[in-house]
């Protein structure tokens, strides 16, 4: 049987969400976009190509800013021949097999605009933790709001410059306008003292019984001090009173980091990807 490539719209997102929420903790992003804006392209503010064998939906590709895979790795695979040689996404990100095979298939197809990277991350354990937190959590832990959001976005700009190694910052203030969402609605943790933001952390994405903690950060001034777990623990805490698991991943080579997630109780859940343009 023959595959059949085409964009999605919002008829499809039965299948679409069928196919992602079979793996609700590597796709929650996808989920979470679905959610929110469903597939209709001008909607949503990018195309999502879909591979088809009959009438089952296999695979799919989110082609925006974070070019994010789903499902099989063959339909992933044939889904790189209607992205084409001109890169727009600044990212490829999703489960490791599935980002590291797309990006070699793009890179076969299509040359330097994809094989050019600038960092490739191929190991990123995913955590989950679908419990009570292991230690006591930090109690100065609390949501931020809109009083705290010039200190909170000073720490978010610091943290994703540490991260990914550039600024977030451009001239139509998009980062800034994201984070004064995700502050809204209350999506954002953090430990403030005498008005100055400590620690921060996010719900970057959520779906249903899913959320995915992204944007950890702690002041340099307090780092080596053993702070990061029980406000970790905290933030678990709070995003546990709605959402019943609490996902992150991280990379690989961030060994005090894992010690520290795992330390809080989050377990192996699988493995991301990430490739940097």
């Amino acid at each position: 049987m023959g595959t059949r490539i085409r964009v999605l719209d919002d008829t499809d997102l039965p299948a679409a969400r069928e196919l992602a929420s079979a793996d609700p903790l590597t796709n929650v992003f996808l989920l979470s976009r679905m959610s929110e804006g469903g597939l209709d392209r001008s909607r949503l503010g990018c195309p999502v190509h879909g591979a088809w064998q009959g009438r089952e939906l296999v695979g799919m590709l989110h082609a925006g800013a974070n070019l994010v895979p789903c499902g099989e790795p063959g339909a992933v695979a044939q889904l790189a021949s209607h992205v084409g040689p001109w890169r727009r996404s600044s990212s490829i990100m999703g489960r490791s097999d599935l980002v590291m095979g797309l990006h070699a298939e793009l890179s076969r197809r299509w040359g330097h605009p994809w094989s050019r990277t600038r960092e490739i991350r191929a190991h990123q354990p995913l955590l989950v933790l679908d419990g009570e937190p292991a230690i006591t959590p930090d109690p100065r832990v609390r949501r931020i709001d809109d009083a705290d959001f010039d200190s909170y976005f000073r720490a978010a700009v610091a943290m994703y410059t540490e991260e990914v190694g550039v600024s977030p910052i451009d001239p139509t203030h998009s980062y800034r306008r994201h984070m004064r969402q995700l502050v809204r609605r209350g999506q954002c943790f953090g430990i403030v003292e005498d008005g100055q933001v400590r620690w921060k952390s996010d719900i970057g994405v959520a779906w249903r019984d899913v959320c995915q903690i992204q944007g950890v950060w702690l002041d340099p001034a307090l780092r080596g001090h053993g702070a990061s777990a029980r406000a970790m623990a905290g933030v678990a805490r709070l995003c546990r009173r709605r959402h019943s698991t609490v996902s992150l991943y991280v990379n690989d080579f961030n060994t005090r980091a894992l010690r520290m997630y795992r330390q809080v109780g989050f377990r192996d859940a699988g493995e991301m990807a990430t490739v940097l343009y």
